[in-house]
């Protein structure tokens, strides 16, 4: 007889009351799940110093555990520490400023499971200034092994994933010392191994555009990309292709950091970077074309 699938969702939250009550009410209201799944709520409170623990108390619910870091750990410790204690066999994350409407976790479980995917996603509606926007084309979500185009850019949205616990096992955990781009690390690692599905249907409401967003208040983030795929690169089996594309795409992203970090004379900064990836920038094929991170002189 097949077992219950619990699914857990984690949420890390710091100095968001108002919205983290939103995103947890939006699981909470979740519909038409099937008979034998429950779900159980995570939320970390990653050191808050507003008025975020004092909302989170109000919330009593037995399908809603808190937990609090003292400090501010980042959210890459928060979401490790709730998948840490998480018990489902499903494991969902979900950001303080998002929410899902209410037949997300019903419709992206019957896709996931048809699908036989280790982890998916769903699409998302964006939200920007309170007004919903279109995304541009290349922010389109792909579906199955499409390490190349994550490579350039973010495909992957921490809100709308659902994935089993030993996918997370053999892929996370979050790395705690990316300030920034955490998501992105964890996806590159994802797509060198498995396929990603893609349950179509908008069913998680993004917010971006305010002044807390982490993309908007860390500058550089490229530098934070470059890191990820330098440990890929170390630390991952990949396919000749796949460190092919690894290497260009650092490549292109370095000589834009560089020449960056030169045009704002910032000198000291373009040679330490030159010199951290000297030999990804030299390990390429004669034939692949080269970015111009060439004649930057020593300090």
């Amino acid at each position: 007889m097949r077992q219950p699938v619990l699914v857990s969702v984690v949420i890390p939250v710091h100095n968001r009351p108002a919205e983290v009550l939103r995103a947890v009410r939006s699981v909470l209201g979740q519909k038409n799940l099937p008979t034998g799944h429950c779900l159980e709520i995570i939320v970390v409170d990653d050191g808050s110093t507003d008025a975020t623990p004092e909302a989170l108390r109000t919330v009593r619910n037995p399908r809603v555990q808190l937990i609090r870091h003292e400090t501010n750990l980042g959210v890459s410790a928060a979401r490790n520490r709730g998948l840490a204690a998480a018990q489902g066999e499903m494991l969902a994350l979900l950001d303080s400023d998002d929410w899902w409407l209410p037949e997300k976790t019903a419709v992206h479980l019957r896709c996931h499971q048809a699908g036989g995917w280790r982890i998916s996603q769903t699409d998302e509606i964006w939200i920007r200034h309170g007004r919903r926007v279109n995304p541009k084309d290349k922010h389109g979500k792909p579906e199955g092994w499409f390490l190349e185009q994550a490579l350039k850019l973010c495909l992957i949205s921490p809100s709308c994933v659902l994935f089993d616990r030993e996918f997370w096992d053999e892929i996370g955990p979050f790395d705690p010392l990316l300030p920034a781009c955490e998501d992105y690390d964890l996806w590159l690692r994802t797509l060198v191994r498995h396929p990603v599905g893609l349950c179509p249907q908008k069913l998680v409401c993004k917010t971006g555009g305010h002044p807390d967003q982490l993309s908007r208040k860390i500058i550089g983030l490229d530098l934070y990309r470059l890191q990820a795929m330098d440990k890929l690169l170390r630390n991952a089996k990949m396919t000749p292709r796949q460190r092919e594309m690894t290497l260009r795409e650092l490549r292109a992203k370095a000589a834009i950091y560089i020449q960056g970090s030169l045009k704002h004379d910032r000198s000291d900064e373009a040679q330490r970077v030159k010199e951290w990836l000297r030999p990804w920038l030299t390990e390429m094929n004669a034939e692949t074309p080269r970015p111009d991170v060439e004649g930057i002189t020593r300090t």
